[in-house]
């Protein structure tokens, strides 16, 4: 495993009416696109001798599994999780542990636990009470010590530890002085970067020459550049990073640390680096994916690699990553997206160039009437480009429909192509479904990011608003028949468009939003206090009166008043970012001002919904929810009103009677 930098990264149920148009497209159960996978995340053991994935157990909770690569069963559960599930996992370099993280009930303080696979004796390497933890990296010449980021002495800071597999000692190696958000770590193990958020919400990164050594700083910007460390180069002589500098896209270039020197190795001018083919088990860059017309492409960084991609790109028909490799570098596991099918895992052989199917991650999904992606590009009121994805429900003609503004959280994120489980849920209830890449989404280059500084409820809301008139005018939606949804971000654009633009939307469904922006940058969690910095730049200062006005009216509390369309909220009692008082703060007014709304509380999630009982049960209430506001199909919920294992909490509040 290679080292990497570390980020933070920020009505209820109808009867079921079905049209003529409707017939012979089966309805999608939920459990199919929101139950767990089959099988998903294999990943090789360095010694390439056996295969990890993780999978459901005879009680549905996801363990790691393990079984020899050249066997096609046999496989093992390594892991007893009780409740939550495990979501990701690594090897050791000595392919003897699984190392994994869990956190309690959604509160995203992290623990990272170790596996040792012939015993099965499980340890709590991180057993330190309300700490988030890490693994930050490995290292082929240190196979028996992992290198952990956590706040133990500081929960603003994240630290580094040097954690020994044998005994479990933790030691702290590297102390962070506030600011740091992020480590690098050479060839020889040893931390000699790091990305420093500056006072002003800028990016700094910080070398030296050796553990001994003081932090220098090698380069820094202000909040208008994308800049990240990426890795050193295997000589430690030169860093890799993401930068923006006298660019508009982020290109990966490689920088001397002794002349500052620069080399581009990899560039284009449509959008940043979108992801990086490192090597097994040395240090460097192999190849660089980019976003052209809303699909992935890669180009080799390095030679050796050229035929690998081509083979790859020639034998798969979706988009496509390397998600994990042996040591020696001969066999590659590959992650293949489609919008028609589910994510695919391969087994890559580099010498004879062969791919070789693993599993289907949902396998059952396979052939079903799923609904097509389509990239296209809406243009926004002031004439910047807003690359977007529509789907449109099979079976249906393409006009007058229903449809469904799904907006993607962050806000500094984005949606990219694939099979997606909401937006194929949605086409089959019979929406089409409209995701759209607004001002300050990622991947777009500085300019688009920067369009959204300080526009929270302005013209990121607009994009959204313009996207809809959008589909109106092209005649693909009813007026009439459109709700938003999302979450997070998403689910903040939810009730901003509600509030803000009550006569758009005839009903939204927000997933775990913030309603007031006040209450939500003076509540995030502790280890984020770098970071708020440039969350306060881009969005505004809760703590400086010259920016609370802005702020107000950017949030959608405020102008709850102003709601008249129902609305549904889900919301995790364990969230640390988006705490249950942002979900609560909106519910109280509406109930004040009588409208309606109806507000589910999971006492045991946290910022979403990972266990699947929840997760189905929460999308089943939106189905029912949507098909009353929208007029779309769905599965009702069962007699009770319950999906089995849930832990849902409602509460309905009825708008008042003129």
């Amino acid at each position: 495993m290679n080292p990497r930098r570390i980020l933070p990264v920020l009505c209820l149920l109808a009867s079921f009416t079905a049209s003529a148009q409707d017939a012979g497209i089966p309805l999608i159960s939920r459990e199919l696109l929101f139950g767990n996978p089959e099988r998903i995340r294999p990943g090789l053991s360095p010694n390439g001798e056996q295969l990890a994935w993780i999978a459901p157990d005879e009680k549905n909770v996801m363990q790691v599994w393990v079984r020899p690569l050249a066997a096609k069963d046999g496989a093992v559960t390594v892991t007893a999780d009780k409740k939550r599930g495990i979501r990701t996992y690594s090897w050791s370099e000595d392919s003897k542990s699984i190392l994994y993280a869990q956190d309690a009930d959604g509160d995203e303080n992290f623990h990272v636990f170790q596996v040792d696979l012939a015993s099965k004796n499980v340890r709590d390497l991180t057993p330190w009470q309300g700490v988030r933890a890490a693994v930050l990296a490995t290292s082929p010449k240190q196979p028996n010590v992992i290198l952990v980021t956590a706040n133990v002495r500081n929960r603003k800071s994240m630290d580094v530890y040097r954690v020994s597999l044998d005994t479990g000692a933790a030691v702290l190696d590297t102390e962070n002085p506030g600011d740091v958000n992020g480590w690098g770590v050479d060839a020889a193990f040893q931390v000699r970067a790091a990305n420093a958020t500056t006072q002003e919400g800028g990016t700094e990164i910080r070398v030296r020459d050796s553990v001994k050594a003081p932090w220098k700083p090698l380069i820094t910007v202000g909040l208008e550049e994308i800049l990240s460390f990426v890795d050193f180069t295997e000589d430690g002589r030169s860093i890799i990073i993401e930068s923006s500098i006298n660019a508009d896209t982020a290109r990966l270039l490689e920088k001397s640390l002794k002349s500052g020197a620069e080399r581009v190795l990899a560039a284009s001018e449509k959008s940043d680096v979108n992801g990086t083919l490192d090597y097994p088990s040395r240090h460097g860059v192999r190849g660089a994916a980019f976003d052209v017309d809303g699909r992935m492409s890669w180009v080799p960084v390095e030679p050796s690699v050229k035929g690998d991609l081509e083979a790859l790109k020639a034998g798969l028909t979706g988009d496509f990553s390397v998600s994990s490799m042996d040591a020696a570098d001969t066999k590659w596991i590959v992650s293949e997206t489609r919008d028609l099918g589910p994510l695919r895992y391969w087994l890559y052989e580099r010498k004879a160039k062969k791919l070789e199917i693993l599993f289907s991650a949902q396998p059952k999904l396979e052939g079903l009437p799923l609904a097509a992606m389509k990239p296209m590009i809406i243009t926004a009121r002031d004439g910047l480009n807003l690359p977007a994805y529509l789907t449109l429900p099979p079976g249906k003609a393409p006009k007058g429909l229903p449809l469904v503004l799904l907006v993607h959280g962050g806000p500094w994120g984005r949606d990219t192509w694939g099979q997606a489980s909401s937006a194929q849920w949605l086409a089959n209830r019979g929406y089409a479904v409209l995701q759209v890449n607004f001002r300050a989404s990622t991947g777009y280059g500085k300019k688009f990011l920067n369009a959204g500084n300080r526009q929270w409820g302005l013209a990121m809301h607009d994009d959204l608003i313009d996207s809809v008139n959008w589909a109106v005018k092209e005649g693909v939606a009813d007026p009439k028949k459109v709700a938003i949804m999302g979450g997070s971000y998403g689910g903040y654009a939810t009730l901003a468009g509600l509030a803000f633009t009550p006569d758009t939307f005839a009903c939204g469904v927000d997933i775990v939003g913030p309603s007031n922006i006040f209450t939500l940058l003076n509540s995030i969690p502790p280890y984020w206090a770098a970071y708020r910095r440039q969350l306060v730049s881009r969005m505004g200062d809760p703590d400086n009166a010259q920016d609370k006005e802005l702020l107000t009216r950017a949030s959608p509390l405020f102008s709850a008043d102003k709601i008249k369309v129902p609305l549904l909220i889900g919301q995790g009692a364990n969230d640390p970012r988006v705490k249950p008082a942002e979900s609560e703060q909106i519910v109280a007014a509406m109930e004040k001002n009588g409208l309606p709304v109806t507000y589910v509380l999971y006492p045991d999630e946290g910022h979403g919904f990972q266990r699947p009982d929840n997760r189905i049960d929460f999308f089943a209430r939106a189905e029912g929810f949507l098909a009353k506001c929208l007029g779309g199909r769905f599965e009702p919920l069962p007699k009770d009103g319950k999906v089995p294992g849930s832990t849902a909490q409602v509460k309905v509040v009825a708008a008042k009677k003129p």
